[in-house]
């Protein structure tokens, strides 16, 4: 175990899925977390809501890690109770995007602020909060976000930590996405996952006419190319006839999903993509796999993995086609282990966890990090 730089502290953490993937994507970020400051000494306790077929679609046992707490996805009551249960915890988390009680939570959990009990609420996906914030000036979240103690975001940088304090928070940092290299890893090619490129990722409102511009559409550039879709919701989709669709992957297998294909493929949504510095959690589950991976253009990119050597970046459909019909397999297995070395080195979940115990504790998160590595 990592010796913590601070105190063991009891978290309560309110979000929407520990356990399941299941039109979840957070749960990477979640699990690596959380799983860190576990590592570090720290006692985690996990509520999450019995909701939207999660429970029934569970990749993951109750890990040795994290208390998981599960409770009904309906009555009021429920979200109340598991709230005063969390009282007498060190830090309370209240994180976006639980699907169900998100406004009461968001309320609620301030409660159990005291001497001894720090709130945060950690966006997950802050621009959609932000869009909701700017799109009603009689949201409540409004009146809550100064009430926050911190409030913490998985991507974003300047432009949404700017938002954030306009908005009244009295800090915001980004801890952003990272690696868990016990979880994500290179493994030996998969046959059931050969393609020239794969893209894994649910489909969304916000990133389907990316998906379109930069995945479909290089599949429709390159018809004698393999692509591989992995993820919920396409089944009714019009695909080319050289894209063979996977339906959900289950976490277990995403590390052959990413090492198998010459190269895979990150699109971010439109609103991760407006604000930029927002790698998203398939970027470090493809490096960590020591994939060559093929992201969309988006500011901030080279704070995480450097253009050209680390990752290779497309501005549209036409370009991905290009970079696919330049690869070949020595490069992209050069382009994947350096991708591999560069987020060992910087951007493992150990990293982050040491950066929150630093903020957490007014130290220099820049020197925990250091620590950490």
């Amino acid at each position: 175990m990592t010796q913590p730089a601070s105190p063991p502290m009891n978290i309560a953490f309110f979000a929407s899925s520990l356990v399941s993937a299941y039109w979840n994507g957070a749960a990477t970020y979640y699990r690596g977390i959380v799983r860190a400051l576990h590592a570090r000494g720290h006692r985690v306790r996990f509520y999450e809501p019995d909701a939207f077929g999660r429970q029934q679609h569970r990749d993951i046992d109750d890990p040795p890690w994290a208390e998981v707490i599960v409770y009904p996805g309906e009555g009021d009551a429920n979200a109340r109770r598991m709230v005063e249960h969390a009282r007498g915890a060190d830090l309370v988390v209240k994180a976006s995007g639980v699907g169900v009680f998100d406004e009461l939570l968001e309320e609620a959990v301030l409660d159990l602020r005291g001497p001894n009990t720090r709130v945060v609420f950690w966006d997950v996906d802050a621009p959609a909060t932000l869009d909701r914030l700017a799109a009603d000036f009689a949201d409540p979240f409004h009146a809550l976000v100064p009430r926050y103690d911190m409030v913490l975001t998985y991507g974003g940088g300047d432009p949404v930590v700017e938002a954030y304090r306009r908005f009244g928070a009295r800090d915001c940092v980004p801890i952003y996405n990272a690696l868990d290299p016990d979880t994500h890893h290179p493994v030996e090619a998969d046959p059931r996952f050969a393609a020239d490129l794969g893209f894994l990722g649910n489909r969304l409102p916000d990133r389907e006419a990316r998906v379109d511009a930069f995945f479909l559409r290089a599949a429709g550039l390159l018809p004698e190319r393999r692509f591989l879709l992995g993820g919920s919701g396409w089944d009714d989709k019009p695909l080319p006839a050289n894209v063979r669709n996977l339906g959900h992957v289950y976490t277990a297998d995403h590390n052959a999903f990413n090492r198998s294909p010459m190269a895979v493929l990150n699109v971010s949504r439109d609103s991760m993509a407006r604000y930029g510095f927002s790698p998203a959690t398939r970027v470090f589950e493809a490096a960590g796999s020591a994939a060559c991976l093929i992201t969309d253009a988006w500011e901030g990119i080279e704070l995480f993995l450097e253009p050209g050597r680390e990752v290779l970046v497309a501005r549209n459909g036409e370009e991905v086609a290009a970079h696919v019909e330049r690869l070949d397999p020595v490069r992209a297995r050069r382009i994947g282990e350096a991708a591999y070395r560069r987020v060992l080195s910087e951007h493992t979940y150990a990293h982050r966890a040491a950066q929150l115990e630093a903020l957490l504790e007014g130290r220099d998160a820049a020197r925990a990090v250091e620590v950490a590595a």
